[in-house]
């Protein structure tokens, strides 16, 4: 785990979670991580993210996928999609009222999310999308609200995304898709969202590298690669499936993923 600090010591990886999760909690943002704990690679970036676990009083609700589309991956310039963190605190149920806040990217997404049944170790033979596949419990639409403590996000690089939870914030989880969703064509499912009174958008299965299965076997490689177990009943959202909406203060936003359900949450102050 490589950093630019003098030492690179586990006080750096330290520093750093300290001082995002500080900004998180205040709603305020930074330029960039300060030299001498800036992160300067994927993994140690996922270093100081995993500290986060240290922060939550709750089990790992599970994990998200950030820059799933080309166009999402040159939005924040990036080469490849990032992981994160979905903190119990910040997991909620369809209907939820969410406080607004100082949200700072102002959007909703709208995404596929497996609850999987049983644990995927890591191991050093990738995972196949059938193996993830058999691993899954149930198939849920989702919305996940992000943001970033970064003042400007798309240009502070992979290493200090990744540091900052893949722009993690909160998640909506809608109920369980029937039964019959393993025989669905994810990839040209059809789902649009909307802001009550306002933007609609409308995307596909397709936007999330090519797949939402693809990109659970994606998560599940990562995980593997930084040795890292994906837990039975842990949640993964795969990113989202359309243009993100734009959302301000007392907004309300529903997704319509057709025969596979709906999700809605709206926003105080």
């Amino acid at each position: 785990m490589v950093f630019l600090s003098a030492d690179g010591t586990d006080d750096a990886v330290q520093a750093a979670s300290d001082l995002l999760w500080q900004h998180w909690r205040d709603g305020a943002r930074l330029m960039t991580l300060p030299e001498a704990i800036r992160p300067t690679s994927r993994e140690a970036g996922y270093a100081i993210q995993a500290r986060l676990e240290r922060r939550t009083q709750s089990p790992l609700f599970g994990w998200k996928i950030a820059a799933t589309s080309q166009a999402g991956q040159r939005h924040i310039a990036v080469d490849g999609p990032l992981a994160g963190r979905l903190l119990g605190e910040y997991a909620h149920e369809t209907g939820a009222r969410l406080p607004f806040g100082r949200n700072h990217m102002r959007v909703a997404e709208a995404e596929f999310a497996f609850r999987m049944a049983v644990d995927l170790a890591p191991r050093a033979e990738p995972y196949s999308v059938d193996e993830a596949l058999n691993a899954v419990a149930t198939l849920h639409p989702a919305i996940e609200i992000p943001d970033s403590r970064f003042d400007d996000f798309t240009i502070v690089g992979a290493p200090q995304l990744i540091a900052d939870n893949a722009c993690a914030h909160h998640f909506v989880l809608g109920p369980a898709a029937p039964p019959q969703w393993r025989a669905i064509d994810l990839a040209g499912h059809h789902v649009t969202a909307r802001v009550r009174g306002g933007v609609e958008h409308a995307g596909s299965g397709a936007n999330v590298l090519g797949d939402p299965r693809e990109a659970l076997a994606w998560l599940v490689n990562e995980l593997s690669r930084l040795h890292v177990t994906l837990r039975g009943g842990q949640v993964v959202t795969t990113g989202t499936c359309m243009i993100p909406l734009p959302i301000a203060p007392h907004d309300a936003v529903d997704a319509d993923f057709g025969d596979l359900g709906a999700v809605a949450v709206s926003f105080g102050a």
